[in-house]
Order: structure tokens, then C-alpha cells, then sequence
């Protein structure tokens, strides 16, 4: 009986001793998200996902692997930056010209709309003069990135030509313009320095 009642002893201790042992089984650990710049499930350069350059507007081109070789690669990534930038530009100036207009105009708002849509078109064909490909990097699948800026003083100088241009269409807005509040205004929506 003492061996029946030592064994069955062992038998609960050894039941008692592994489910203690068990527990609740471990969470699995949450994993922190990545924020970090990955291109083609690779991590890249962050100006790959986000393009800025102190001083200047930037964007990115991309080119894929062409049979053509990388110097027809370049050149198709620098022409797409140039795209992806002029686009930023357009729009960047549209709402700078808008809210100039609206602070120093004071006429009616037909003829602020159309010195708007007279600035924006001729942004629009601000010539890229200047634009260069500052870095490059190579994908996993050969495409190339392309990181592309053109100077802000450039670019300000041009729409601050445009902004007088336009104004002076309009002898009332010139004046207008011309006043010493408004100058200050243009250059504090278009720094050249």
C-alpha cells in the first residue's frame, strides 16, 4: 500500500509539476510598425518616398529596366522628375498666387480670378531651367529612382515676374500691386534670397 500511495504521490506531483510549469502561454509580441522608405518591399532612400532638398523643390522620376541601357534609363527618370516637379510647382503657386491676390486685392473678385488663372497659365510653362538629378538609386528590379530639384529662388523669381506681368494688365490691380504692403506680401510668398 506505501507503494501504491508513493507512487500515486510521484504521479501528482509529476501532473502538478508540469501543468505549473505550462501557464498561460506567452502573447506574441505586436510588432512596431516600419515607417521607414521601402521601395519593392526593399528599404530605400527616404527622398524614394518622400523628395525634399533644403533650398529647393524636388521630385522624384522613376524609369524601369530598359534594354536600352542606363544612359536612356537617366535620361527618362530626369524627364519624369521634371514632370513629377512641375506639377508640385503648379499647384505649390496656384495657392500662393490665391491667397496673394486675395490679401491685396481689393477689386472685384471676377478680375482677381482672372489674374489667377493668367499666372497659373504662365507658371505653367515656367521653363525647368536648372533642374538637375542630384541622386540616383537602383531598385531590386533595375528601375532606377531619380531625385530631382530645381532651385526655389529660380522658380519664385520666375512667378514673381509672371504675378507683375499679370497685375499690370489691369492699371487698378498695378497700382494696387505696387503698393508697399503688397510688395512685402510678394516676397514673403516668393523668397528669392
Amino acid at each position: 500500500m506505501i507503494k501504491t500511495l508513493s507512487s500515486a504521490l510521484l504521479a501528482s506531483l509529476v501532473a502538478v509539476t508540469i501543468t505549473g510549469c505550462g501557464g498561460a502561454a506567452p502573447e506574441p509580441k505586436k510588432e512596431e510598425p516600419d515607417f521607414r522608405c521601402k521601395q519593392e518591399n526593399v528599404l530605400a532612400p527616404s527622398w524614394t518616398c518622400i523628395p525634399m532638398v533644403e533650398g529647393a523643390y524636388a521630385g522624384v522620376g522613376i524609369a524601369p529596366k530598359s534594354a536600352a541601357g542606363m544612359g536612356h534609363m537617366r535620361r527618362v527618370a530626369l524627364a519624369n522628375g521634371r514632370s513629377d516637379l512641375a506639377q508640385q510647382i503648379k499647384s505649390q503657386v496656384k495657392d500662393k498666387v490665391e491667397t496673394f491676390t486675395r490679401t491685396t486685392g481689393t477689386a472685384d473678385q471676377e478680375t482677381v480670378d482672372q489674374v489667377t488663372t493668367a499666372v497659373s497659365k504662365q507658371i505653367a510653362k515656367v521653363d525647368l531651367e536648372g533642374s538637375k538629378g542630384v541622386d540616383a538609386w537602383n531598385a531590386p528590379s533595375g528601375a532606377l529612382y531619380m531625385l530631382v530639384t530645381v532651385p526655389e529662388a529660380t522658380v519664385n523669381g520666375e512667378v514673381k515676374a509672371a504675378v507683375k506681368t499679370s497685375f499690370k494688365n489691369d492699371n487698378a490691380l498695378w497700382q494696387q500691386f505696387q503698393s508697399k504692403n503688397a510688395l512685402e506680401s510678394l516676397d514673403k510668398e516668393f523668397p528669392t534670397e
